[in-house]
């Protein structure tokens, strides 16, 4: 059940919006550690409480929790993500706000979803309408393999709502594309006093000219069209014959970017060295003209807010999902994008109440 015992009770005058149990069910979330390929019990805790509350409730094949209400024709599918980056955070309300690791990103925007559906049991049978709410594993990882196995089980929605941070009154309508790089070098051994460079060096040259290359095609360009590379990883290590450099690199990529031509590019540039891609997702920006959108803007001014749009620079399972569910899709979320995976990540708990009334809205508008 969502009440517990043994978890603080929300600070006095914070949740006027908010049902008790709605602010328990996210501080138990963030009680559960689940980084990136331990979520088994995070996605085992909700189906338990999603049963409690009246869902269709399970666990796939790759430990997605699933929670259906309702069997209405028109299908609204909200897609979270239940696994965060590693790195525990004490739980604690303090100031009106939760702190934890995934308050931000993104058991937040999760646990709103469940909520707000919850909010429409009793009308979805007038409403004609199913909701489809998925907790997925692994989307901080480069395999999205949770929003991989819904795409498998499930035909393309109505409507789409990624769980993601916006703050409750904006609307995240696209993101970037990635493609991550590994570079290796092996040459022989020598001398650092020796002539020529070491192979340290010749990777930092590589990455020099790398970034010189996107520095170069970046100019002129908006924030949401340029190529923005960074160094994930940097090591070297030698057995006595031979020195070897790795070097991990990610690019964000702009929507119509020609991927084929860039990575060909990269390997003319990295002469004798050995790379190998991964994470390649497509950037994806949503339309604003239809019945989603519409839906968010209403219910956003309806909770006396002024409706953004939002354009973000990272990826996310939208990238995964909207090539394939051709339908209005948009993310949304409670929470600061600018707090994921910080030491300080929080959610303000009068936010998360707002956020949960937008959804409320737009599932009955939509």
């Amino acid at each position: 059940m969502i009440a517990s015992s043994d978890s603080p009770a929300p600070e006095k005058g914070l949740c006027s919006h908010l049902q008790e149990r709605e602010v328990r069910l996210l501080e138990r979330m963030l009680r559960i550690y689940s980084p990136s390929q331990q979520e088994a019990e995070v996605s085992a805790f909700l189906v338990e409480e999603m049963k409690s509350m009246g869902f269709q409730a399970y666990q796939d094949a790759v430990k997605n929790a699933i929670g259906i209400l309702g069997d209405g024709e028109k299908t609204v599918i909200l897609l979270g993500h239940i696994d965060t980056v590693a790195g525990q955070i004490p739980v604690e309300t303090r100031d009106g706000k939760l702190y934890g690791r995934g308050a931000v990103d993104a058991k937040g925007p999760m646990a709103s979803f469940i909520c707000a559906a919850h909010r429409l049991k009793g009308e979805l049978d007038s409403l004609g309408k199913r909701i489809i709410v998925i907790g997925a594993v692994e989307e901080e990882a480069a395999t999205s393999r949770g929003a991989h196995q819904a795409l498998n089980d499930f035909r393309s929605p109505d409507f789409c709502v990624i769980g993601e941070p916006s703050s409750w009154n904006a609307v995240t309508l696209g993101y970037k594309g990635r493609l991550l790089l590994e570079y290796r070098l092996e040459i022989p051994l020598k001398h650092s006093a020796a002539p020529g460079k070491l192979v340290c060096e010749q990777a930092v040259d590589f990455w020099n000219e790398v970034k010189i290359w996107c520095e170069n095609f970046n100019q002129t360009k908006s924030t949401f069209e340029t190529v923005d590379p960074s160094i994930r990883s940097f090591n070297s290590e030698h057995n006595g014959m031979t020195e070897v450099a790795r070097l991990i690199m990610g690019f964000r990529l702009p929507v119509g970017f020609g991927v084929d031509d860039f990575k060909n590019l990269l390997l003319r540039k990295a002469g004798t060295a050995q790379l190998a891609f991964s994470g390649r997702e497509a950037a994806v920006r949503a339309e604003k003209s239809n019945g989603l959108v519409k839906a968010f803007l209403r219910a956003i001014r309806e909770n006396q807010g002024r409706p953004k749009f939002k354009l973000k620079t990272g990826t996310a399972d939208m990238n995964v999902v909207a090539p394939f569910w051709k339908c209005p899709i948009v993310a949304y979320g409670p929470g600061d994008s600018s707090l994921d995976h910080t030491p300080e990540e929080h959610i303000e708990i009068t936010e998360y109440g707002k956020a949960i009334n937008v959804l409320e809205s737009v599932l009955r508008y939509v």
